[in-house]
């Protein structure tokens, strides 16, 4: 059974100052769950319906079996999904060192709760361990940009930090006679199939709307941007406007394809 306390405090997690004070966050669905216990991420408490079994034993979690309207009061989502878990944010280290050795994301200013799960998601598949973003971009343990990853936040590193200060003192630990790769996602880029692309470095999104801040510009060592492949419009068509640009998840999906592709 859930105690009324319990239920209020988790619900006062879906909150960010909340999350921040208590240093914890929710997580909702068998998949997510079993992948943060996976992960060795702390997961704290579990509530569950009758139905969820843990994929994994012997841990040292306590398991709260809850009915189903006890999950709904607790839940985030529409149609709660068996299960809800309690869990640590992890602190991670901006290390430089490893950083300049690999090939990262960097998130400037992502305000779209799906956006920021998605490219998490994506990064997790192309192999992507890092992502640096800007104190402006969406919180990650929002509980819309947690269900968004599908649990592959368990497997990436997501960083917030002034985005300029940092690409400064990553300039400064690449050793003399190293590329400092920067690539930034611009519609005046060049094309990105015939962009010559290094094996690490950063790959810079922009924010949904504007683009990349101009004071991260500078920092930014070739410009790439995705090709439109959309056929002249002519006729009564001409005054209708084609697509501008696509949305950040969806270039930064096709982005890391090419890099992978081209650097396997």
């Amino acid at each position: 059974m859930l105690a009324k306390n319990e239920a209020k405090f988790i619900n006062s997690l879906k909150l960010k100052k909340n999350r921040d004070q208590e240093g914890l966050f929710v997580a909702e669905g068998v998949k997510i769950v079993n992948d943060l216990l996976h992960s060795g991420m702390k997961v704290k408490t579990i509530y569950s319906s009758r139905n969820f079994q843990l994929s994994i034993f012997n841990y040292h979690i306590d398991v709260i079996r809850i009915k189903e309207s006890e999950l709904k009061r607790i839940s985030s989502l529409n149609s709660p999904n068996e299960v809800l878990a309690v869990c640590e944010i992890p602190h991670y280290n901006l290390d430089h060192a490893i950083l300049g050795k690999q090939l990262s994301l960097v998130l400037d200013t992502i305000q779209d709760p799906g956006n920021l799960g998605t490219i998490i998601r994506i990064a997790d598949w192309f192999g992507i361990e890092s992502i640096i973003c800007s104190p402006e971009t969406v919180e990650v343990y929002n509980p819309k940009v947690i269900q968004a990853t599908m649990g592959s936040i368990s497997r990436v590193k997501v960083h917030y930090t002034e985005l300029p200060a940092f690409m400064e003192a990553q300039q400064k630990q690449t050793k003399r006679g190293e590329d400092f790769a920067v690539y930034g996602a611009a519609l005046d880029g060049e094309n990105l199939y015939e962009t010559d692309l290094k094996a690490k470095g950063f790959v810079v999104i922009g924010n949904e709307s504007r683009g990349i801040s101009s004071d991260l510009l500078p920092f930014i060592t070739h410009k790439i941007c995705i090709p439109s492949f959309s056929l002249p419009l002519t006729g009564l068509q001409a005054g209708i406007s084609s697509a501008e640009s696509l949305n950040a998840a969806i270039a930064t999906a096709v982005i890391c394809s090419e890099f992978r592709r081209r650097l396997k």
